[in-house]
């Protein structure tokens, strides 16, 4: 396959586009992270999701520590080609490093965030370092 789909991409200035992670069959929204080039090919390459770490600056494998693996059902970009959203099968149940399901837990009520998800596994159980 030639790479001539990555250069419908609108990449920002710094080489990344947004990607939501959405369970492809409930539709939730797991979490928003951050591909370049590179991810993205390899995200295609391998079936599951790649992304670019900003903070640590290098790729990231979803669940490459947590196992928490996001196996890639379908890709679809937005009509500005500046957003990818990925369906995934969520391996384990928890897109969040906080344990969660998903990363939006919080929910405003009354000037107030509430987090209104419960911690399906505590994040020490997870990442033992």
């Amino acid at each position: 396959m030639s790479d001539a789909w990555l250069n419908k991409v609108n990449w920002s200035a710094d080489g990344l586009v947004p990607a939501i992670a959405q369970d492809a069959a409930t539709g939730r929204v797991l979490m928003v992270a951050w591909m370049d080039r590179e991810a993205l090919k390899r995200t295609v390459e391998t079936g599951e999701a790649i992304y670019w770490s900003r903070s640590r600056k290098k790729l990231w494998h979803k669940g490459e520590e947590s196992g928490h693996t996001q196996k890639v059902k379908e890709i679809r970009i937005d009509c500005d080609a500046d957003v990818v959203l990925l369906q995934v099968e969520q391996s384990g149940g928890i897109a969040c490093h906080t344990g969660r399901e998903s990363c939006f837990y919080s929910k405003l009520e009354n000037g107030e965030w509430v987090a209104i998800d419960a911690v399906l596994k505590n994040p020490d159980e997870i990442y033992k370092k």
